[in-house]
């Protein structure tokens, strides 16, 4: 067992609103949230009282403890005041996709049984029809203005009381993200008010912050990493947030000259886009002090190459899932010469095995590959409505399964190689699809690249590379691609099929969307 090093934190039993915001009134007219494209500024004062009004308006309009809230939005500086004024007003926040068609939208609505619907005007009509097939839906609100709909303003304007709700930190649902987990379909992921507090002060020894530190917010606010890393734990600490509705090359290198951006948390494929785009030579980056990857396994020599060249420390990475809050383990921001391709280390309060991928009650040696099993207070209170499913993540002594694999070294930290459910079984040996995404990637007429288990003539399941190529290599064959992975990897490992594709499909926060490569081979 693999205990922190850092000193257990105690557990932060308060609303998430106070928790984050409960300094915010003192903090006066120190920016808290700007909008990276227009330059709006929201100041800690002004999240304070605005979040406050919200809450009063939406207990008005009826809205309390025990009922659902689904935020149906891309990122926005009004994003955080709906949340908070959601859940001061006793209500759990379900997040909901951007891009969620009208009947993925209809499905979680009646998981997560929401009745209230706050969403921007160019997505209304998606939020109506998902309203229509969902049924139930008492008001659908936005955050900008829409005829027929009452907006933001309209509710910053009530005078209605500021509600006083009796919220248990440790019972209340906070925040209901969907996750598919190790498996299966999206679930309704509870996070408590004190799993979600108390992963900040978990996380605050590693990753300090303060009025200084000015972080852009590009990843999705929706998805628990935007929501803990950019909105919460940034808010919580004092910084600035500015803020970009989605990710766009230009866009979000003028944010960083134009506001000067001294911190960057982001994905693989903007570190990706940072090392090789050559529109990155165009802009002053020098604010920047450091840039921390996670979501989704960075390959090493990537993240070396996005240091070298922006001439900033080693890209450091960060560890979790939705059903842990999200954080496990980080490179400490102060952390010297960190081993390359680490996640981490494990966060305060926070233990972890690495258990045998053949018998799961057996742990493995150090620098051993296993499923890594995490038990914290940042663990999920479950998945909403399916407690089978809950069982089957997390075992009766607290343990959760994430479904990932991976090794510790003898210092602690933590190498993600890859899914339990993605490896690849070649004969009864197993290959990381992770593995050759990242050796593909070296090849330079390769843009981006992923890789999958298929089953060839004989019902071999064998690594299927889909590739993107570089728009001045557009003569790379199929078996180019299986030669230089030929010359870098043992025979079981090699690329069997190649197929040549436009764009890697990628969820927001920069995981690869394997089912639908699947369907595709």
């Amino acid at each position: 067992m693999f205990r922190s090093e850092y000193a257990d934190v105690p557990a932060v039993e308060e609303p998430i609103h106070d928790a984050v915001l409960g300094h915010a009134a003192e903090r006066g007219e120190a920016p808290a949230l700007v909008d990276g494209v227009d330059g709006t500024t929201l100041t800690y004062a002004q999240v304070d009282q605005f979040h406050r009004r919200v809450a009063a308006a939406l207990a008005e309009a009826g809205l309390g403890k025990g009922d659902v809230l689904a935020l149906h939005s891309p990122n926005t500086i009004a994003f955080p005041v709906v949340f908070y004024g959601a859940t001061r007003a006793g209500a759990s926040v379900t997040t909901v996709h951007p891009l969620a068609t009208a009947e993925e939208f209809a499905k979680q609505l009646r998981d997560s049984s929401a009745r209230w619907i706050v969403t921007v005007s160019p997505l209304l009509e998606t939020a109506r029809q998902a309203a229509e097939l969902a049924g139930g839906i008492r008001e659908i609100l936005v955050c900008d203005q829409a005829e027929g709909h009452r907006s933001l303003l309209d509710l910053l304007g009530s005078t209605a009381p500021e509600p006083e709700v009796a919220i248990d930190p440790v019972e209340d649902v906070a925040a209901l993200p969907y996750s598919s987990g190790t498996t299966g379909v999206p679930k309704g992921v509870m996070l408590t008010h004190r799993s979600i507090a108390t992963n900040l002060a978990q996380l605050s020894p590693a990753m300090p912050m303060g009025p200084d530190d000015r972080i852009l917010a590009v990843l999705p606010f929706f998805h628990i990493y935007g929501l803990t890393a950019l909105m919460n734990a940034l808010l919580r600490q004092g910084a600035t947030v500015v803020v970009l509705p989605r990710f766009d090359l230009d866009t979000f290198l003028r944010a960083i000259q134009e506001h000067r951006i001294t911190g960057l948390y982001v994905a693989p494929p903007i570190v990706l886009a940072l090392a090789k785009h050559p529109a990155v030579a165009e802009y002053d980056l020098s604010s920047l002090k450091y840039i921390v990857s996670a979501a989704a396994p960075l390959d090493a020599a990537l993240a070396a190459a996005c240091s070298a060249r922006l001439g900033l420390p080693p890209v450091g990475q960060a560890y979790g899932m939705t059903e842990l809050s999200p954080g496990t383990h980080v490179v400490p921001l102060d952390a010297e010469n960190p081993p390359p391709g680490t996640v981490g280390k494990l966060v305060a309060g926070t233990e972890m095995r690495i258990v045998s991928l053949d018998d799961p009650d057996k742990d493995v040696a150090v620098g051993e590959r296993g499923e890594i099993v995490v038990r914290g207070p940042q663990v999920m209170k479950g998945y909403l409505g399916r407690p089978d499913a809950t069982a089957a993540m997390i075992d009766p002594d607290g343990w959760l399964h994430t479904g990932d694999v991976g090794h510790v070294d003898a210092d602690g930290w933590l190498f993600v190689v890859d899914r339990v459910k993605e490896l690849i079984k070649y004969k009864g040996f197993q290959v990381a699809p992770a593995e050759l995404e990242a050796l593909l990637l070296t090849h330079p007429g390769i843009a981006d690249a992923a890789v999958i288990g298929a089953y060839n003539e004989d019902n071999n399941e064998v690594p299927h590379a889909f590739v993107v190529r570089q728009p001045s290599a557009a003569g790379l064959s199929a078996n180019e691609v299986m030669l230089y992975v030929a010359e870098h990897v043992a025979p079981y490992k090699r690329v069997r099929i190649v197929t040549f594709i436009d764009a890697v499909p990628r969820a927001v926060s920069g995981k690869i969307l394997r089912r639908e490569l699947r369907g595709l081979s």
